[in-house]
């Protein structure tokens, strides 16, 4: 084989693998784009973030927030993530920010994840992954627990604050949901 036909065909891999990745997350739930440090503390705040909470970040990307959680309010996280490439560098970041006492990564797919240990749930996924999630939160959640969704509302959820600014809505299990 010769080296220019070589090269091509290294081009070409990893660009079908580069497809392929971004194709896989869109097929999953949603695609990665980065929530802002800014949004992020925001969706913590308006989640009433606090030292007794077991944070979830469901379709966690870098880790972010569930890194921002731990170390802003003390609170247990566990982001859930599909990608392993993403669920690699957020394990590097939380060995780099020393919070591996506080903060968990996992792999997999979020909807066959238990996620019935969290009080404050954070998503930034698709309308359509949301509306497919309801279901797993009520089931899994307990009352009083809350969900703060980036962007996306949940059809037929009443959410107990919003911030229009920043297309953040928080819900309340048990009270948002009540008139579904």
């Amino acid at each position: 084989m010769d080296a220019p036909f070589a090269a091509l065909l290294f081009v070409i891999s990893v660009i079908a693998i580069i497809f392929i990745w971004i194709f896989w997350t869109f097929s999953i739930g949603a695609g990665w784009e980065p929530t802002s440090k800014r949004v992020v503390k925001k969706m913590l705040e308006m989640g009433e973030a606090n030292s007794g909470d077991i944070v979830y970040d469901l379709g966690s990307g870098d880790g972010r927030i569930v890194i921002e959680a731990a170390k802003r309010y003390n609170s247990k996280a566990v982001g859930i993530e599909a990608d392993p490439i993403r669920v690699l560098w957020s394990l590097i970041m939380v060995r780099i920010s020393k919070l591996q006492n506080k903060v968990k990564i996992k792999w997999g797919n979020l909807f066959n994840q238990n996620i019935s240990n969290a009080t404050l749930v954070t998503l930034f996924l698709w309308k359509d992954s949301n509306q497919k999630l309801k279901p797993k939160l009520l089931s899994e959640l307990k009352p009083g627990s809350r969900v703060v969704s980036h962007v996306w509302k949940f059809n037929g959820w009443v959410p107990s604050k919003v911030n229009l600014k920043e297309q953040i809505y928080l819900y309340i299990i048990g009270e948002s949901d009540r008139y579904a």
